[in-house]
């Protein structure tokens, strides 16, 4: 009897020992949660979708330079990158200044060459080579011009116009395309 209770009273004691052992205590302040991957590394997030405004035949390139507006666009984070309060900012949208550039219409330099983070390193050459106004070699848009929301808004009545058999070609140059251009 004497040596069931000792058994017992070993049963729990590495119990209670493996028990405490498993017990731990992780305190982080100010520090921010980092996954530990064993293993095979998670997959790359998947690339974001080349913009309908982009030109045709460029697929693999990461970012665009917009001259007009000297505006950055990271393809692969569907991001802005413009320059404002003293800092190259990175935003979803274009800045406000910005708003009513028409994206399919406007040239969009293809960096070929770039594959880094901060392409605005190269800004003050960019912004020179490729000054405001400047024109290579014809493009071509992925997909057809769309109103935007906020353009419809505030330019409602160019588009009604424009719907009654006009040439929107020979009424408003190269820039403009249903009313709309650089404005």
């Amino acid at each position: 009897m004497k040596t069931i209770k000792l058994f017992i009273i070993a049963i729990l004691f590495f119990t209670v020992s493996s028990t405490k052992a498993q017990v731990s205590v992780d305190v982080n302040i100010g520090t921010p949660n980092v996954n530990v991957h064993v293993g095979t590394p998670p997959p790359p997030p998947a690339p974001a979708p080349v913009p309908v405004w982009g030109p045709v035949g460029y697929d693999e390139v990461e970012y665009y330079y917009l001259p007009d507006i000297q505006v950055y666009y990271d393809i692969r984070l569907a991001q802005y990158i413009y320059f404002g309060n003293g800092k190259w900012i990175r935003s979803r949208y274009l800045p406000s200044h910005c708003r009513n550039y028409d994206l399919y219409h406007g040239y969009k330099v293809v960096l070929t060459d770039y594959h880094g983070h901060t392409p605005y390193a190269y800004y003050n050459t960019h912004k020179v080579k490729y000054y405001k106004g400047y024109k290579g070699k014809p493009q071509k848009s992925r997909g057809e011009y769309q109103v935007r929301y906020d353009d419809h808004d505030h330019h409602d009545n160019d588009n009604h116009n424009d719907h009654h058999g006009n040439d929107h070609h020979d009424n408003h140059g190269e820039k403009g395309h249903n009313g709309k251009g650089k404005h």
